[in-house]
């Protein structure tokens, strides 16, 4: 009986093989299990086969694939979102469902429905989708980018220069979310900036993956920061790179950037004030961060040694804070000449200390 069993198995294995095949490839055809992209098994099937193609979908359905598979939402899939998508897709020409951005992110909808925002700007309006990354992915410059949609640089720079001095520099290292939201825990996130087309006196630029891989050349980016590879940046690191001439066309920019954020977008009256940033923010900001971009578009962090932004010698060169900017050797060579300056005269007091019973004496003789 055994030995039938095992001959009748024997036989159907090929039609069991053949059957498994056909069932992975229609699941591929209709986008569901069975088939990997990108290292994302079975969760966005072959959408990205054709629309990670911009030439063959054209710019309006192009989904970049790199961005996206960076994404959360590629951790779920597409048809998490366009559940209404089969397999005759795309020849039945049915237009796919789109899944609402509250359907997931209900708390976060529900805060900014309360908002005057919430009337002129959908969650895409700001957000893509298919490029959509943590808040610490995305670099300060993106976040106002986002805001100058609807929100004119130079009229917010000129609508804030009326209460805040220097308004160009303030707006240009605090994105718009550090004053305008409820968002907590900030620290300083460091960028490369770039002088543009590497002019004398170009204009810098945040710099992009691509040029920085150019820069690094065989080398990881971060190697030209991170000179030992420990994946820590020290204050004896930073100061190295300021002053390495091959990097000359290159600066450090430090953005004040919120770690936990929220959409509750309003003007927070306790903004308006100073010491938010020059009192009570040093403490905060003794942490900061390299950011350094990715393939992806997103930015990868890597910790910097405790207050080194705040060093007016090592840290980024254009980034000073009143109240706190300060540098040890600095302080030293001040010591000394304070001292050295008061040499004269209390040595001269001493003095006349010590021979005040002889200037008596002659004062008496005259």
């Amino acid at each position: 009986m055994k030995t039938e069993i095992i001959k009748w198995t024997l036989r159907l294995l090929p039609a069991l093989g053949l059957l498994a095949a056909v069932s992975v490839a229609s699941a591929a055809q209709a986008g569901g299990p069975g088939y990997a992209y990108g290292g994302i098994a079975g969760k966005s099937g072959n959408c990205l086969d054709c629309h990670g193609n911009a030439k063959g979908i054209g710019d309006r359905y192009f989904i970049d694939p790199v961005k996206y598979e960076h994404t959360n939402h590629a951790r779920i899939g597409c048809p998490a979102c366009h559940d209404s998508i089969g397999g005759g897709h795309p020849g039945d020409q049915l237009v796919p469902a789109k899944a609402g951005c509250l359907e997931c992110h209900g708390d976060t909808a529900e805060e900014y429905a309360r908002t005057p925002h919430a009337a002129k700007a959908a969650c895409n309006d700001c957000h893509n989708p298919h490029q959509v990354h943590a808040p610490n992915e995305i670099s300060g410059q993106e976040m106002n980018r986002m805001c100058a949609t609807c929100h004119n640089n130079e009229e917010m720079v000129a609508k804030h220069a009326r209460w805040l001095p220097q308004a160009d520099l303030h707006l240009g290292m605090l994105p718009c979310i550090t004053c305008h939201t409820g968002s907590k825990n900030y620290v300083i996130t460091l960028y490369i900036i770039k002088r543009e087309g590497d002019k004398r006196n170009g204009e810098f630029k945040l710099a992009g993956h691509a040029e920085l891989e150019k820069i690094a050349g065989a080398k990881e980016i971060r190697s030209m920061i991170d000179g030992n590879g420990d994946n820590y940046i020290s204050l004896a690191e930073l100061g190295l790179f300021n002053r390495n001439p091959t990097y000359k066309h290159l600066r450090l920019q430090g953005v004040l950037t919120p770690e936990t954020v929220t959409h509750n977008f309003e003007i927070l009256q306790n903004r308006w004030d100073c010491t938010f940033c020059h009192a009570s923010g040093p403490g905060a900001m003794q942490t900061s961060f390299i950011a350094l971009p990715d393939k992806s578009g997103a930015f990868q962090r890597v910790a910097v040694e405790k207050g080194a932004v705040l060093d007016t010698l090592n840290g980024p060169p254009d980034f000073y804070l009143t109240g706190a900017s300060r540098n040890a050797s600095l302080n030293k060579i001040g010591l000394v000449i304070i001292a050295g300056g008061m040499v004269m005269p209390v040595g001269h007091g001493f003095l006349r200390f010590l021979t005040r019973k002889n200037r008596k004496g002659k004062e008496h003789q005259s």
